[in-house]
This record gives C-alpha cells, structure tokens and sequence, in this order.
C-alpha cells in the first residue's frame, strides 16, 4: 500500500489437517485468510480494496473446485457451499468476493444472498470465462489445490469453444449481478477479452 498499490486479491491455501469433502474450512471466520481480511481492512480501510477468491479446490481434500459423489462434481451442492464462503468473506469485510469456481448459477445465488443478508456494497467478480488450461499449473501446485483424480473439464470452458459460448456466458454473469467480469487466462486469450468487452 505504501508503494500505491490500491487493491489485492487474496487466495487461501488451507494445509492438508484443515481439508475435508465439503471445504468446511474456506468459510471458517477463524482460517488465516479471513483473519488476513480483518487485520488489512483494520490497517488500511477504505484505501485497500481487498478482494477474496470464493472457491473449494484449496479446501478440499480431493482438490476440485466442487463437491464430488461418485467422482462427479455436484452443481447445486456446490453452489450451497460457494454461498456460505462468500457470505464468511463478506463479514470479514471483503470489498468484493470473486467466483471462480465456474459452477452453474453461482452468480445469482451469490448475489441473492449477499443482498438478502445486507452486504448491498459487497462486489461481485465472476470468473465468467475461464478456460481448462494447463496455465494454471504453478497456482495448483503453490496452492496444493490440483485435482486428486480426473480434471477441471467438466465445469471449466473447452478452449476450442469459440467466442458465442464465452459472450453467453458473461453476459449470464452480468444479468445475474456480477460487478466485475473476468477472462482466464488473460494474456493467451485477448481476442476473446476483447469479444466481451464488446
């Protein structure tokens, strides 16, 4: 912050004693990353917008981004669990939560509930086009988060999707409430960047 940096996003990285099955620990006010929260919202306040990545992957034992039965991700259960993450993040005082995940209706249920429950200038970013992309590598070894078994490909976009898929799919994101839209991989897809900005 001293050297002007107005914002950061912070990723938890949960040691292997605190992952179970459902993630319990990515939305436990005492977790290292919610504490990080307040003490950067106490230090800084309204000059340090600080930003939470709202995912399973790091908190589960078996490193996808949802819940798993019989080796499948479980949509709807997943986004029950997404909710209770960004609802913890907000109450630590996060100015925005950031989805990641990719998981179906995320956005709108996220948002319902940070309403319901108050949290009307709590931003919402959505991961609204991201890739399954070996890019992510260094982050999923760093973070201990990669897949136990099988891949991402069930919830994350095919890169041969083409650009119809990734507009629909931000566009899904916005009219669901999301603030911020996000390409992932950056840099590697700026022709689709550009598509959505669009």
């Amino acid at each position: 912050a001293s050297h002007g940096l107005k914002a950061v996003m912070l990723f938890g990285v949960v040691a292997h004693e605190h992952k179970d099955a459902r993630a319990s620990y990515a939305h436990d006010a005492s977790s290292h990353l919610h504490q990080a929260i307040y003490a950067l919202k106490k230090a800084h306040g309204d000059d340090l917008v600080v930003m939470t990545d709202v995912c399973l992957c790091t908190a589960t034992e078996h490193g996808h981004c949802g819940l798993v039965h019989d080796r499948e991700i479980i949509n709807d259960a997943s986004v029950n669990v997404l909710v209770n993450i960004a609802l913890s993040h907000a109450k630590a005082g996060a100015d925005y939560v950031c989805a990641s995940d990719m998981m179906d209706g995320r956005i709108e249920r996220l948002r319902g509930k940070l309403e319901e429950d108050g949290y009307h200038s709590t931003g919402l970013m959505s991961y609204s086009v991201k890739y399954a992309s070996s890019f992510y590598g260094p982050f999923r070894d760093a973070a201990e988060s990669s897949p136990e078994f099988g891949d991402r490909r069930s919830h994350q976009m095919d890169i041969r999707s083409g650009y119809s898929e990734a507009v629909m799919q931000a566009r899904n994101d916005q009219s669901e409430g999301a603030d911020i839209l996000m390409v992932k991989p950056g840099l590697p897809y700026l022709d689709v960047l550009r598509k959505v900005a669009d």
